[in-house]
């Protein structure tokens, strides 16, 4: 054989690098890499869980020669069977939900797999969801193995054999909290117990999606009810027994939206083509990172490839009609203040100061809005020129009255990681938006501030 070639596609899994996000994660001190996952062959980290479960299953004898490999998968699993199974001879049956992109079900059918779709919006129990049906299968057809990637643990094993061994080699250590989007649990559980083992103050954390029961149940112990989500991937309506709670330390929780407009950010900025369930990662960390009182190396693993969301979530049209990208007020608040430099030096006022204090700085300062805050630091009011100037020629107001007779609640309180559509409303009645970073104000955005940034981007 030719030196520095692979027996086949099957040997190529594995070694994916780590880079550092250099843009979108600006606004926090930690620093964030992530690990490629999407440049396995098959294009997702399921590559892996691929072909040790079946590795192991042809070992434990439960996949026999000529047998038919049969699994529910969200997709991404079902290409690493379908690619092991391909250069080993076995047949494939694949079970989605029929929230799974059209990429997705192509690429099962491209590999001669035969590819059932059920309803999204049912019960696991239900007789017509992907779990049941996908039992339903391997009971039925002779010869079959049903992988089970949910319960079977040779999932964990996967990563704590593995994907987390090679993460340790790879960066020797160096890094302060290892986090992942949560799926079937085989990730975060297998990762996190090798971690734990090697690094005794290494924090995991899990990324769940609104909707999702998982880290409602890893907190309380309890079950809620499940609701529909788009996100694919993240999140379950059941516990799987891959789980192992004990070895992760947190949890975050994201929304559709912000993970799909992150997932495009990621690839605006960073150059890096992946899938939804990246975005809901990087979400969570930047949210994550903002709880820290120091900063943290923060290791997020990449599950796949964006090619499998060409149809969705880098599809504009789709985005649109779905609500996710339905005006130019799409970005992120904190986007639009570094587009317009800026600096988030913003001056207030204590409510225990007088008018005239207030005149006194807006005039010394040449600005025209003055927030007001109490002891606390805590947004009061907003004091602002127009609303002073017709009470003090009148008489009204005298400079020594208490500022907080000349207060306005013409403005709205965000966070700088909002989307500015959230604003849209107050700022189109010429309110003012005070824009806050965990509760502190950083910054003010008026009207103006968003003209001007339209026309930075040829919006008008």
């Amino acid at each position: 054989m030719m030196k520095g070639a692979k027996p086949n596609v099957v040997e190529a899994i594995g070694g994916t690098p780590i880079v550092k996000l250099n843009h979108i994660a600006n606004e926090i001190e930690s620093e964030i890499y992530v690990k490629l996952e999407y440049m396995n062959p098959g294009g997702s980290t399921k590559d892996r869980i691929g072909a040790y479960m079946l590795d192991q299953a042809v070992k434990e004898g439960t996949l026999k020669p000529g047998g038919t490999i049969i699994e529910g998968t969200s997709g991404n699993t079902g290409v690493g069977l379908a690619m092991w199974a391909a250069v080993h001879g076995y047949k494939c049956i694949f079970v989605l939900a029929d929230k799974q992109s059209k990429e997705k079900i192509d690429n099962l059918r491209a590999f001669g797999a035969k590819v059932v779709v059920c309803p999204t919006n049912v019960e696991p129990e239900d007789p017509r969801s992907y779990y049941s049906v996908s039992k339903r299968l391997a009971e039925t057809i002779p010869n079959s193995f049903y992988v089970n990637q949910y319960d079977n643990l040779h999932n964990r094993m996967t990563h704590y054999t593995w994907t987390a061994p090679e993460i340790f080699e790879q960066t020797q250590g160096d890094f302060d909290v290892f986090m992942a989007g949560v799926g079937t649990g085989g990730t975060i559980s297998g990762c996190g117990k090798f971690f734990k083992e090697k690094m005794p103050n290494v924090k995991i954390v899990g990324v769940d999606c609104e909707g999702s029961i998982v880290a409602h149940y890893a907190k309380t112990g309890e079950y809620c009810e499940a609701k529909s989500y788009v996100l694919e991937g993240v999140g379950e309506d059941f516990i799987p027994e891959n789980y192992d709670f004990d070895n992760i330390d947190d949890w975050v929780v994201v929304g559709d939206k912000e993970s799909f407009l992150m997932t495009r950010r990621l690839l605006k900025y960073e150059g890096i083509y992946a899938g939804g369930s990246a975005g809901a990662a990087i979400v969570g960390a930047i949210r994550y990172a903002k709880t820290l009182k120091e900063p943290k190396k923060i290791l997020i693993l990449l599950h796949d490839s964006g090619n499998r969301y060409a149809s969705k979530i880098y599809n504009d049209d789709w985005m649109s009609d779905n609500g996710y990208l339905d005006s130019s007020f799409n970005v992120q608040i904190s986007e639009v203040l570094e587009d317009l430099n800026k600096k988030g030096d913003i001056t207030s006022i204590l409510d225990k100061a007088t008018i005239g204090e207030a005149i006194n700085i807006m005039d010394s300062k040449g600005i025209s809005q003055l927030p007001v805050l109490n002891s606390n630091g805590e947004i009061v009011g907003l004091c602002s020129e127009k609303n002073l100037v017709k009470p003090v020629l009148m008489g009204e107001f005298q400079k020594d009255d208490n500022v907080s007779l000349a207060y306005t609640n013409n403005y709205k309180i965000v966070d700088r990681n909002e989307l500015l559509e959230n604003v849209a409303n107050a700022l189109l009645k010429k309110d003012v938006a005070l824009v806050t970073d965990n509760g502190k104000l950083v910054d003010i955005l008026t009207e103006i501030d968003v003209l001007q940034y339209m026309s930075s981007k040829g919006g008008i």
